[in-house]
């Protein structure tokens, strides 16, 4: 059902099917088509929030019908991720178009920082299926193991899936060896066994710590 044409733009073949996707990355479609955008309740598709502490949020379009749609966000990477009846955690803003029949919704992950006591959440993608994410530059995928936990700057982690348990660790960031940064600084470090996506780019962050 989802193929890519070149690293940038995603191609869903569809057959009466449905198709979940970022709203306005559709960028061309062939055959006959329907489209509808998502609102709020059920699974909460709006609600596909990263971090509550930017105010961020997703909407989402259903496409579906017979015929070829093509997705692309910005010139975006796009990595297509299998999922059989596991659990991708990703970036809402990371996240372009899901199989209709996965199910979404959002994951506490834990607190940023004891001193502001500000949450993070994640936008969860679940069930037998494919999903597209998309990254800044080709994306990388870093094993995690029990012998080999990992850690990771928050500007560059996309995604990950597995028996992964995630935590924060504050007060060092990779730029506070570089004089840079201010705030509350830290890190991401992923433990047990998984996957996880991360982007050669850091995105824009509060402070340059979130």
């Amino acid at each position: 059902m989802f193929r890519l044409q070149g690293s940038k733009v995603l191609a869903v073949d569809m057959t009466g099917d449905a198709v979940k996707a970022k709203n306005g990355s559709m960028v061309a479609y062939d055959g006959q088509m329907a489209f509808k955008k998502m609102s709020g309740g059920g699974e909460g598709l709006r609600g596909m929030v990263t971090r509550r502490l930017t105010g961020e949020q997703m909407t989402v379009m259903e496409v579906r019908g017979q015929g070829t749609c093509w997705f692309a966000d910005r010139a975006s990477e796009i990595n297509l991720v299998r999922l059989n009846g596991d659990k991708l955690y990703v970036e809402s803003s990371n996240l372009l178009a899901t199989d209709g029949g996965l199910r979404t919704g959002t994951s506490f992950t834990g607190l940023r920082g004891a001193s502001q006591g500000n949450g993070l959440f994640t936008t969860t993608v679940e069930g037998h299926g494919q999903a597209a994410i998309t990254s800044d530059g080709p994306a990388v995928v870093l094993r995690v193991s029990p012998q080999y936990p990992l850690t990771v700057d928050p500007g560059a982690y996309v995604a990950h899936q597995g028996d992964v348990r995630q935590s924060f660790q504050s007060g060092v960031t990779f730029r506070t060896f570089l004089g840079e940064g201010g705030g509350e600084a830290f890190q991401i470090r992923f433990e047990g066994d998984g996957l996880v996506y991360v982007q050669p780019s850091e995105r824009n962050t509060i402070a340059g710590d979130v």
